[in-house]
C-alpha cells in the first residue's frame, strides 16, 4: 500500500510512514523494521484511513510499544500508532474520565488524581497507553483497568464506531475477550472522590517502581503474567535466573520479571531469553510461565527478497 492508496476521497491528515525501525516504536528498542506505519490526527482521520486500506493488508495497532517484541525480520503490513493524534483526556461528570486510546497510561493516573479523583493512581506505574491496558487488563500496585471501566468505544476494520459495556467482554487477569476485530479508541472510567492527596500517592507508587523496577534500562515491563497463587518473579529468581543472558539480554538483577536490553540485544536475543526462562522455571518448579508480552513478526532471514 502506498501513500497515494490510502487516500480516500479527501486527503489524510495523519502521518504515514515506510520501514520503521521497531526499536523506534517498541520500549526494548530492538527489533526489525515495520513495514508500514500510520499515526492518525484523531479520529475521523483513523476512520477514514481504514475505509481506504485493502482489505488483504495486515493490520496492527501498536502503543508505546511496552508490551511488545517485534522478531528481527519485521513486521508485514501497516501498523497503527494512536497516541499523539487520538490522546485526549476530559472529566466526565463529577467523578469520571474519558481518555482516547493513544493517552499515556500515567497522563489519565495523573489528570484524575488532580481531579481529586481517587481510583486510577496505580496506572502512574504502567509504562503504556489506555488503549494497550484495556486490551490486557493492565494492572500495577494491586489496582486493574477494567475495575473503572463503564463504557468503551471501538472501530473496527470498515471504520465503524462503536459504543460498547463491560457486559460485552469477558475480563479476567491480564486478559479481555470481547467482539472479534474490534479495537478500542476511548473509555470512560468510573471514579470516587479521594480522600486525601492522589499526586502524593502517584508519587509514593513510583518511587516504589523505581526502587524495585528497572526503570533506567529499555524493557517490556514484566515479561510474565503470575501464576495463580504466586509471582513470577520469585519463581524466575528461585530459579537462580537474575543475570541470565542472551546476547544483550539480561534477567534484570532488580527484579527477575524483567529483561533488559544492556545494548545492542536483538529480538532474537530477548526471545531466546524469554524461552530459557520459561524451561528453567518448568524444569525446577513445575510452572509454564506465560508471557505478557506480544511476539509478532517473523524471524530474521525469513523475508522474502
Amino acid at each position: 500500500m502506498t501513500a497515494a492508496r490510502a487516500q480516500g476521497p479527501a486527503p489524510l491528515r495523519g502521518r504515514l510512514r515506510q520501514a520503521v525501525p521497531a526499536a523506534r516504536l517498541t520500549s526494548w528498542r530492538a527489533g526489525g523494521p515495520v513495514e508500514r506505519v500510520y499515526q492518525p490526527a484523531d479520529l475521523d482521520d483513523l476512520v477514514a484511513f481504514l475505509r481506504a486500506l485493502p482489505p488483504e493488508e495486515p493490520l496492527h495497532w501498536i502503543g508505546l510499544g511496552s508490551n511488545l517484541l517485534v522478531r528481527d525480520g519485521g513486521l508485514r503490513g501497516t501498523a497503527i500508532l494512536l497516541h499523539g493524534g487520538l490522546g485526549r483526556i476530559e472529566p466526565l461528570g463529577e467523578t469520571g474520565m474519558r481518555a482516547e486510546a493513544g493517552a499515556a497510561c500515567a497522563r489519565l493516573a495523573r489528570a484524575s488524581a488532580r481531579r481529586g479523583l481517587a481510583g486510577l493512581e496505580f496506572m502512574a506505574g504502567i509504562p503504556g497507553t489506555v488503549g494497550g491496558a484495556l486490551a490486557m487488563n493492565a494492572g500495577a500496585f494491586g489496582g486493574e483497568t477494567w475495575r473503572h471501566v463503564r463504557r468503551v468505544w471501538t472501530v473496527d476494520r470498515s471504520g465503524t464506531v462503536r459504543e460498547r459495556t463491560p457486559a460485552d467482554y469477558e475480563v479476567g487477569y491480564r486478559s479481555v475477550r470481547g467482539p472479534a476485530g474490534e479495537w478500542f479508541v476511548a473509555a470512560a472510567f468510573a471514579l470516587e472522590r479521594a480522600a486525601g492527596d492522589g499526586l502524593a500517592r502517584i508519587r509514593a507508587l513510583l518511587a516504589r517502581r523505581s526502587a524495585t523496577q528497572p526503570t533506567g534500562q529499555p524493557s517490556c515491563g514484566s515479561v510474565f503474567r503470575n501464576p495463580p497463587g504466586d509471582h513470577a518473579g520469585r519463581l524466575i529468581e528461585a530459579a537462580g535466573l537474575k543475570g541470565a543472558r542472551r546476547g544483550g539480554a539480561v534477567v534484570s538483577d532488580r527484579h527477575a520479571n524483567f529483561i533488559v536490553n544492556t545494548g545492542g540485544a536483538t529480538a532474537a536475543d530477548i526471545e531466546a531469553l524469554i524461552r530459557h526462562v520459561q524451561e528453567t522455571v518448568e524444569r525446577v518448579h513445575g510452572v509454564r510461565l506465560e508471557p505478557e508480552v506480544r511476539i509478532v513478526g517473523e524471524p530474521a532471514g525469513d523475508r522474502e527478497a
